[in-house]
């Protein structure tokens, strides 16, 4: 069988080698497609490669009647519609690894000329300026490189500096004091790295969570004379904040190759010469663009010829009877894995997930990867997805445990999912009821019945007269609606949970107010 693959950017020649070495395939590359040009042919193709110029829109992935793939020849995928691809059925790949040690090599490369006021100096050459004192820089050796994100070009930063006889500290929700001190290297928390650092370079995915990661605030624990590099995402920094720090000399000059709005190119950054900048170059070298380009062509011939691919991003076809039986299951998966990991207010080490009653006879890896998901999402923001889960936890040292029981526990359908943290384990159990939909009937050892959807904040106190009333009464205070109440209790007088549905989002100052009152043990506010 013929396929037709159409590759609308530009690709290293070599790296579509495999392509147009296969027998079967039909190469068209056209990089000047208008947008209209592109809907109006993409019918014909049974595969898309792109990079990033490319918008692969719901509206184009509508008209791709015959399209089984799309290959990203790099590592984001920002430009795909996934959701569109996998609800017609698409299977999106991706080169996770491809400019890894192109990006790493750029952070370095912006490190030194940071340090060294490479850029600066050779401008001034230029305008036939030679001013040996006013460029003169810092060492690196027996400095402290604070590494913010240490996946894998975090990883490799690190390794770089080290080189440098540069002291590295990292932070990262999945860093163990094990794996720091294999690397050779320390681990603290956000504040500890960032307060201690003579240097901070930041490796972390932008998502809700680490959207102005460093601002003001960040700034303010900074040493004096700090130095920032961000070749990760731009948005992680705060670039008004950073402006500001370096304007009143706390940061003593910046690396970017990343930026908020891109292009960038008029903004009061780019005035001060304490910044080097770089127009998001991190994995433009000739070596990261064929490595990506290889590994996405390869994916794509291995999906096209019925093989496994190794770099999935979105979730692959799942068989129509199987489907049929768990998808009703798949929202409750992912809901009791995000309403659990907050609950745990820590990073997972083991996760066990049961499943009774009518799941015990069905296939469950699906369900399992959507669970793991939902815990993941925590510090991981949309790179985790149903495919990658699994591989995900394997890779951070997440141990993960599927269990099938006939018993059933009073539930026609039971799932049961258990977290063990440094700060303990923690259990929650869920299920689905004719007529009702999915449920959360177990917190711990206690019973409840919530629907797992909302605003939703847990309370652990002690079962005592008037707890229910001076909570209600603080709540109320912070004009927030209670919409549904559950309570449970160990014994009379013992400990009690009580989990409350509310309108909005439970804001820090109810909270702190909440966990001021004497029986209350524990706050906290889950939004699912």
């Amino acid at each position: 069988m013929m396929f037709n693959i159409l590759i609308s950017d530009p690709l290293s020649e070599d790296g579509i080698g495999p392509l147009r070495e296969a027998p079967n395939m039909n190469l068209v590359i056209e990089t000047h497609l208008s947008k209209e040009e592109l809907e109006d042919r993409i019918g014909e193709f049974d595969a898309l490669l792109v990079r990033s110029q490319t918008q692969v829109t719901r509206e184009l992935i509508n008209k791709a009647k015959k399209l089984k793939i799309i290959g990203r020849a790099g590592v984001g995928v920002d430009n795909i519609d996934l959701d569109a691809a996998t609800e017609n059925g698409i299977i999106v790949v991706n080169a996770p690894n491809g400019n890894t040690n192109s990006a790493a090599e750029h952070t370095i490369a912006m490190l030194m000329s940071l340090s060294r006021n490479i850029p600066q100096a050779y401008h001034a050459l230029k305008h036939k300026k030679w001013d040996r004192k006013k460029y003169v820089g810092v060492e690196l050796k027996n400095k402290t490189l604070g590494v913010v994100g240490l996946g894998r070009i975090g990883a490799e930063v690190a390794f770089r500096a080290k080189g440098q006889r540069m002291n590295v500290i990292a932070y990262d929700p999945f860093l163990t004091k094990e794996k720091a001190d294999k690397m050779g290297i320390g681990y603290g928390t956000l504040e500890e790295v960032i307060e201690q650092a003579d240097f901070i370079t930041v490796h972390t995915p932008l998502m809700k969570e680490t959207r102005h990661l460093i601002n003001a605030e960040a700034f303010e624990r900074m040493k004096p004379g700090v130095h920032i590099i961000n070749c990760a995402r731009g948005g992680i920094i705060d670039e008004d904040a950073l402006y500001d720090a370096i304007i009143s000399k706390k940061v003593a000059g910046a690396a970017l190759d990343v930026f908020e709005e891109e292009p960038f190119i008029d903004h009061k950054l780019l005035e001060l010469p304490e910044v080097v900048a770089t127009p998001h170059l991190g994995a433009s070298t000739i070596e990261a663009q064929e490595i990506v380009a290889v590994d996405v062509s390869h994916d794509v011939l291995s999906f096209l010829n019925g093989d496994v691919v190794k770099n999935p991003v979105n979730l692959p076809s799942v068989p129509s009877e199987l489907m049929h039986k768990i998808e009703p299951y798949f929202h409750l998966a992912e809901k009791l894995g995000v309403f659990l990991i907050d609950l745990t207010k820590d990073v997972a080490e083991e996760i066990n997930i049961s499943y009774s009653g009518d799941l015990s006879d069905m296939e469950v890896a699906p369900l399992t990867r959507n669970t793991i998901k939902g815990i993941l999402k925590r510090h991981l923001g949309d790179h985790v997805n149903d495919v990658n889960a699994l591989y995900l936890a394997n890779k951070k040292g997440i141990i993960v445990n599927e269990n099938k029981t006939s018993s059933t526990k009073g539930f026609t359908n039971l799932i049961t999912v258990e977290v063990k943290s440094k700060s303990g384990t923690r259990k929650v159990a869920g299920t689905l009821l004719n007529g009702f939909g999915p449920r959360i009937v177990k917190v711990d050892e206690y019973s409840i019945d919530v629907t797992p959807e909302g605003h939703l904040v847990v309370i652990q106190h002690v079962d005592q007269p008037g707890v229910i009333g001076r909570m209600g009464s603080t709540i109320a205070k912070h004009q927030i609606n209670i919409a549904t109440m559950q309570v449970d209790r160990s014994d009379i007088g013992g400990n009690a949970i009580m989990v409350l549905t509310i309108d909005k989002h439970l804001e820090t100052e109810a909270m702190e107010e909440l966990k001021s009152l004497e029986e209350i043990k524990e706050v906290t506010s889950i939004d699912l």
